[in-house]
């Protein structure tokens, strides 16, 4: 008699989350048949957010990479977006990829110089890296220099699919680019979180994972260290090109300032991984809609408003260090995506000899 054993990670609770999360995302395709203007609106910040919030979690939560310069890739996704837009007239839909396709040639020098720094100074240097980038744009003339630019209206007017989207909901073109880009951004965020946990779970995600725990012992036992960061760099570098150009496209106006906040797209976004639950798939999903609502309730407190936000961050990181979904697993054991291995099985069979 021999015991038969398997590898998993699948759990009741994550069989139950992925027939949840089909249901929801066709609940939200749906979203323009009931849902207002203005919900659709909040609704793609919120989606546009939790993508860049994934992408910054694969890179520091499952990557150990923690940067503060990703601000960087939003700018230069977006500016690319209308550099093509406004001098190459071409179609602004198509031209969210290649936002992501020239903020993937950003991160090439950028990781360059950044993987030889560490800790801090890794930080640090993404962060001024951002600044250069920023400062550079700021010199295009093109596309409205230091003041900006706005996309023509030409150029919106004639966007593919607006006319069929206006025609099928019987609303106004602004309306209906409303919920082209909403679209868009549930169909870019539900793939990075499938892409992100696909990747997990695989052998190159165990490698991820030895990486940020221990590069040296991760390089001992075969794990190509730097192959794995560049993977991820770039991963996360050209999720987030696509994610500003949306963004940026849907706003219809530019400027650097704007473009390479750090404040918007860096600082919100580890706001919301880090009260999420970092180095979880689950985390970024939580963090957005505590962030998101916590916006909606005290944005009009101006400067006050930051300063909230930092001292519920501060009280988070105290009375629960692993975040509101570590807090939550801690206490229920509940895995909606999990990537941990388990041994399961040891049914006895028969072994004839």
């Amino acid at each position: 008699m021999s015991a038969r054993y398997s590898v998993t990670t699948r759990t009741p609770a994550s069989t139950g989350a992925l027939i949840a999360a089909l249901a929801l995302v066709v609940l939200l395709a749906l979203a323009p048949l009931y849902a207002s203007r203005g919900l659709i609106q909040d609704l793609f910040f919120i989606l546009t957010m939790l993508t860049l919030a994934q992408f910054w979690n694969l890179l520091a939560g499952y990557g150990g990479l923690v940067s503060v310069g990703q601000q960087a890739f939003v700018g230069i996704g977006a500016y690319a977006l209308y550099g093509v837009v406004i001098l190459g007239g071409v179609d602004p839909v198509p031209a969210i990829l290649l936002g992501g396709v020239a903020a993937l040639v950003l991160a090439i020098p950028t990781a360059f110089f950044a993987f030889r720094l560490q800790g801090a100074y890794f930080a640090i240097g993404t962060w001024v890296i951002a600044e250069i980038a920023r400062l550079g744009v700021a010199q295009w003339r093109s596309v409205g220099g230091g003041t900006g630019t706005s996309l023509p209206r030409d150029a919106l007017g004639d966007m593919m699919l607006v006319e069929g989207i206006a025609a099928l909901f019987d609303v106004r073109a602004s309306a209906a680019r409303d919920i082209l880009a909403y679209w868009l951004a549930l169909a870019l965020a539900a793939g990075t979180i499938a892409g992100i946990y696909a990747l997990l779970r695989t052998r190159r995600g165990l490698a991820l994972a030895a990486v940020r725990d221990n590069t040296e012992a991760a390089r001992s036992v075969g794990v190509d260290a730097g192959r794995m960061k560049w993977l991820v760099f770039l991963t996360a570098a050209f999720g987030t090109g696509l994610a500003g150009g949306l963004i940026y496209l849907q706003k219809a106006r530019i400027s650097p300032d704007a473009a390479f906040s750090v404040t918007d797209w860096t600082a919100y976004v580890i706001f919301i991984v880090v009260i999420g639950c970092i180095g979880t798939i689950e985390g970024p999903i939580i963090g957005v809609l505590v962030f998101f609502l916590l916006q909606s309730l005290l944005a009009d407190y101006g400067s006050w408003y930051l300063m909230l936000l930092g001292l519920i961050g501060i009280a988070v990181m105290l009375f629960a260090p692993r975040g509101l979904w570590g807090l939550i697993s801690e206490k229920t054991g509940l895995q909606l995506f999990p990537i941990r291995r388990r041994l399961v099985g040891g049914v006895l069979t028969s072994k004839e000899g």
